[in-house]
């Protein structure tokens, strides 16, 4: 059993900053890859950022040089910090990690979604 646990919503006015954590935690036997997906309503669930077991990030257009994302492999946690909060950047966020359970058998878990609401 693997799972993930978000944490750190909430509401926020535009220019603020929040900031999200979540915790892996389970069987696991190696972690891939741990990010931030995002869905607004009626839309489509996109991706924020994404962190790889070397250290690389990628982020999407729209939150570059806004938003930041760690990982503390000792603590099999990702974080994302979050500043110059818009408006549009209110949805649900996911917490997601690509993980091996044993030496062969690997799977993409998701948390269960934190609200973030950025008012005007």
């Amino acid at each position: 059993q693997v799972q993930l646990v978000e944490s750190g919503g909430g509401l926020v006015q535009a220019g603020g900053s929040l900031g999200l954590s979540c915790v892996v935690s389970g069987t696991i036997f190696r972690i891939v890859s741990m990010g931030w997906y995002r869905q607004a309503p009626g839309k489509q669930r996109e991706l924020v950022a994404t962190t790889n077991s070397g250290g690389a990030t990628d982020y999407a257009d729209s939150v570059k040089g806004r938003f930041t994302i760690s990982r503390d492999n000792a603590k099999n946690t990702v974080y994302l910090q979050m500043n110059s909060l818009k408006p549009e950047d209110t949805a649900v966020y996911y917490c997601n990690s690509y993980l091996y359970t044993d030496s062969r058998a690997w799977a993409s878990y998701w948390g269960q979604g934190t609200q973030v609401t950025v008012s005007s």
